[in-house]
């Protein structure tokens, strides 16, 4: 017989204990990186929103207007370097040096939890972010494979932030490979 087991309460799903989060270096998310709405907005993801109807509670439809939210983004390529974070828009690129400043631990609705690592602009363009929040599924240091960032100047404010979460992966991947990343989790 077919028995339906709950999925595992792995630390990608958000299930830790405090003592297994680690500090981590911005060498963590070094290079070039893409978002991943413009593929979203194109329909190169349609694949992934059907899988996710396939195991979730919504439809396609909800799903890619769940991530249209959650994905939307101005901007639409990161370079990092060193401690350097280049912000490249269409109308432009700011950057600034970020160094480290600390972490934040949120706990989310289902009870799950997400950590934060962020870093505080030290110097740099005006509009470059005073704060930048990383999160990527992974509480310690390891080479990320995409992750969402949030930025603003109030590091408090942007800790609220849970339904805007631009998403990047490397920019030497096409969309074909994104998907086939996105599928495999």
């Amino acid at each position: 017989a077919c028995h339906d087991h709950a999925p595992a309460k792995t630390v990608a799903k958000g299930y830790f204990e405090d003592g297994q989060i680690a500090p981590r270096a911005m060498s963590d998310w070094q290079g070039e990186w893409q978002s991943v709405y413009p593929l979203l907005l194109d329909g190169r993801l349609d694949a992934v929103m059907a899988h996710k109807a396939e195991h979730g509670d919504k439809t396609a439809a909800e799903y890619r207007a769940y991530y249209e939210i959650g994905y939307k983004t101005d901007v639409n390529r990161i370079v990092i370097d060193g401690d350097n974070v280049a912000f490249h828009r269409d109308g432009g690129t700011v950057q600034g040096r970020y160094a480290a400043d600390g972490h934040e631990i949120l706990t989310y609705k289902k009870g799950n939890r997400g950590v934060r690592f962020i870093y505080k602009k030290v110097e740099g363009d005006a509009d470059a972010p005073g704060f930048i929040q990383f999160s990527d599924h992974a509480i310690a240091p390891g080479k990320a494979g995409h992750y969402h960032l949030y930025w603003g100047e109030d590091r408090a404010e942007i800790l609220k932030e849970l339904t805007n979460w631009p998403t990047y992966y490397p920019s030497a991947l096409d969309g074909a490979q994104i998907v086939a990343e996105m599928l495999a989790h």
